[in-house]
């Protein structure tokens, strides 16, 4: 998920990272560090992050479930800030940083979990739904074409915390390709898993396509080495979320590793599913939802109050 938009990052900065003043009356303060306080002491965070929850992409699920949240918990005059997940989490790790308040939306896996200390905040009304898989996805016919890459694919299932450390790796800085080569080559009893039963080929061309998120630029430069590695000649292209779901359903591209099923991609899955082959979870125990900072003093979206 790191296609950086500026621009998006700068609005992003702005308002999600803005403490609001009280106002006149209303009985409310600003602490010693800015913080909005309410009557008591306490700090009052809907007002301290400007009643902004910072979002990524618009027409990613767990967006669109932060604004379900928005409406099915009362919370008028809350915005929802699309940007990117890039500049999500550099807003993020400003605010971490500076020790003040923010709101996201988030995901698990997730390197932000392995870098930071940061908690979901409780969802009793069950907006975002229940754990989620990752699961593969592959054009039909590709059993019968590419049967050993379609074997790979099928026994493809790993860890949050295999993930996890290719993400943070790749995060630090680290060059996807070489990352997931490093990984590859440190787990060969897991990838053996993967392998058995698939035998060598000569330069067949595949493409895997993924939508830019840690998580699936993770997974699916993991698959390619080990496809590559088997001698595949392995193209992979980063598509927005759409794109991708039609480029695997129409036939243009050989499959994916980045389907987020029930809530995240449910409506795109609806849409295709009787155009793919679907082979199932490669991770389990995916969740989506609010996240904040471990020290901010708050458990639950129902503590959070409208404008």
């Amino acid at each position: 998920m790191l296609k950086r938009k500026w621009k998006s990052l700068c609005l992003t900065l702005g308002l999600s990272l803005t403490l609001v003043l009280a106002g006149c009356g209303s009985g409310d303060k600003d602490s010693s560090d800015g913080t909005a306080t309410d009557g008591n002491g306490e700090t009052n965070y809907s007002k301290a992050v400007d009643y902004t929850i910072t979002g990524i992409e618009a027409g990613a699920g767990v967006f669109k479930a932060a604004e379900q949240a928005v409406e099915d918990y009362g919370l008028d005059g809350w915005e929802v800030q699309a940007s990117s997940s890039g500049a999500m989490a550099t807003v993020l790790g400003e605010a971490i940083k500076n020790k003040e308040p923010i709101i996201v939306t988030g995901w698990s896996p997730h390197w932000k979990f392995a870098k930071y200390d940061l908690k979901y905040l409780e969802d009793p009304k069950g907006t975002f739904g229940d754990e989620e898989t990752i699961s593969t996805m592959v054009r039909k016919g590709l059993v019968e074409d590419k049967p050993n890459a379609y074997k790979v694919l099928d026994q493809f299932f790993w860890t949050e915390e295999d993930m996890n450390a290719v993400m943070l790796e790749i995060s630090n800085g680290g060059n996807p390709s070489e990352v997931a080569a490093n990984w590859v080559e440190k787990n060969a009893d897991k990838v053996a898993e993967w392998t058995k039963g698939a035998e060598k080929v000569d330069d067949q061309e595949i493409e895997l396509v993924y939508v830019e998120w840690d998580t699936e630029v993770a997974s699916t430069h993991v698959v390619g080495k080990v496809l590559e590695d088997l001698g595949f000649k392995v193209k992979l292209t980063p598509l927005d979320n759409a794109v991708m779901w039609q480029a695997v359903a129409n036939g243009e591209a050989d499959g994916m590793v980045a389907a987020w099923l029930p809530g995240t991609h449910g409506d795109l899955y609806e849409e295709y599913k009787d155009q793919l082959v679907d082979l199932g979870a490669n991770l389990e125990g995916a969740k989506i939802g609010l996240v904040v900072p471990a020290y901010m003093d708050i458990d639950s979206i129902e503590d959070l109050e409208a404008k």
